[in-house]
């Protein structure tokens, strides 16, 4: 890790310990209990924190020699992560277009199930997003929409993985986690 992406990383890290992190008792979306919650649309929301992930995760993919046709996941969680990435991307002049992928597809108008496919070629490698992963779970619902529209996912990248198993869920499914950063590392262990 060169020495602008490890800035990046620690800058990320603080925003994150700022606005994100809670203790108490939770209840994960992978039905797990927890003693901490990492919120992070606190962090992906706002301005500092979507500028730092969208700047770290183009590194992170061009140092993983990916080289992405699309960019997204699973709503809503994936949102913010998308627009923040592709607009980090076009400004290295990469075109990464955002998309969006519903949990079902719309009761009305198109009915789509990916928003913004337009923007993406039949067949394209994506990059699906999550912005923490615990089991995975959001990820491959995703990585299975996505697959059963034509596409091809060749990676997940996360800003938060809690090391709870999400890494080998996805390798199961020839996916390889990209982590902007690791539950180790935001706990400073």
């Amino acid at each position: 890790m060169d020495h602008s992406t490890s800035k990046l990383k620690s800058e990320l890290i603080r925003v994150i310990k700022q606005r994100s992190y809670r203790e108490g008792d939770f209840t994960l979306a992978s039905g797990k209990k927890s003693k901490f919650y990492i919120d992070l649309k606190a962090t992906t929301l706002h301005p500092e924190g979507a500028q730092l992930i969208g700047k770290l995760a183009v590194q992170m993919i061009k140092e993983a020699n990916f080289i992405p046709q699309g960019v997204g996941g699973l709503t809503l969680g994936a949102d913010p992560l998308a627009t923040a990435i592709s607009l980090a991307a076009w400004q290295e002049g990469l075109f990464w277009p955002a998309f969006i992928v519903r949990k079902e597809s719309k009761g009305h108008g198109t009915g789509k199930v990916i928003e913004g496919a337009e923007n993406l070629k039949p067949g394209a490698q994506v990059i699906v997003l999550e912005d923490v992963v615990t089991t995975g779970g959001s990820s491959l619902q995703a990585i299975q929409k996505l697959r059963e529209a034509g596409y091809n996912p060749i990676a997940a990248l996360t800003v938060v993985d809690r090391q709870d198993n999400g890494e080998a869920t996805l390798a199961a499914e020839n996916v390889r986690l990209l982590s902007l950063v690791t539950l180790q590392e935001l706990m400073g262990k």
